[in-house]
């Protein structure tokens, strides 16, 4: 089969290019442009490679990075906050920690403030445990170049990230007691779940109403989560397994309400929410997602 390395590695190939682009979208869009190279490279072409692992992830991994440098423009152009495309993952996604971290709202987002090339290193090195030889290839650098851009991105990163180290039992009941309170309409429990200094970043896109800035706060981000009951009566915020952890889906909307949640939780209280109201973005979590490292 011409498509064998495809199916194989699927799961590995789409992680990669959802890792890289932060679009379940544009990654899809990328693994069909990659397969259609190779079943354009003709059976005894294929035949040669001696690797085909690691060949189609070189493939993909160029795809990608084209795809992402093409995207500069509209990411600039975008209304409001830009933030990456949720996925549906399955429970294995979130057992497995590592995997769970790297296709995290707040990983994904700190590598949206790396390079192109940046990210690509980053990502098949520190997710991918990848060869730098390897990845040399993949981005048509020097191995020297490429140690020295992942020593960058690592710096950048590690400077950014949040210092996460929450079980999932953990990040589960804090969840509930926030999903309580605001379907409640409930202030003071909704006060007490949030950090005093939490941060609500909202993806409308210019097309589902959202704050185009983030609110900083607990107060503020009560106040504006609290009406929720009144405003979208006929909804509710239900929790799902949204890039690895528990987030949650606001459901049962006939009014434009549609949103997916994502949450960081430190020290048993939420201290950053994650808010994807554009619809362009929410076919990810129609169907889970295939996440492998």
């Amino acid at each position: 089969m011409s498509d064998a390395p495809f199916v194989a590695h699927r799961g590995l190939l789409f992680t990669v290019a959802y890792e890289m682009l932060g679009s379940a979208a544009d990654a899809e869009d990328v693994l069909q442009e990659a397969w259609l190279r190779w079943d354009s490279m003709g059976e005894a072409a294929r035949d040669e490679v001696r690797d085909p692992r690691a060949f189609v992830v070189r493939m993909v991994t160029r795809k990608a990075l084209d795809r992402l440098r093409a995207n500069a423009r509209r990411r600039e152009e975008y209304v409001g906050e830009w933030l990456p495309e949720p996925v549906l993952t399955t429970p294995d996604v979130a057992d497995d920690v590592e995997l769970a971290e790297s296709v995290s709202f707040a990983m994904l987002t700190v590598l949206e403030t790396l390079t192109p090339t940046e990210r690509a290193v980053f990502v098949l090195r520190e997710v991918f445990d990848m060869p730098y030889a390897e990845i040399a290839e993949a981005i048509e650098k020097s191995t020297a170049a490429v140690r020295q851009i992942g020593h960058r991105a690592r710096e950048h990163v590690a400077a950014r990230r949040p210092r996460m180290e929450v079980s999932a039992t953990e990040q589960q009941a804090v969840v509930d007691r926030f999903l309580a309170a605001v379907n409640g309409g409930d202030l003071q429990a909704l006060m007490e779940v949030l950090a005093p200094d939490v941060v609500l970043v909202a993806d409308g896109g210019g097309v589902a109403q959202a704050v185009v800035r983030p609110v900083v706060g607990a107060k503020k981000v009560a106040n504006l989560l609290r009406p929720f009951p009144r405003f979208a009566p006929a909804a509710e915020i239900l929790p799902m397994l949204l890039n690895g952890a528990v987030g949650a889906r606001v459901i049962g909307v006939d009014d434009g309400y549609d949103t997916a949640l994502s949450f960081v939780v430190e020290d048993g209280r939420i201290t950053r929410i994650y808010a994807v109201r554009n619809p362009a973005k929410l076919g990810g979590i129609d169907s889970e997602a295939t996440l492998s490292r």
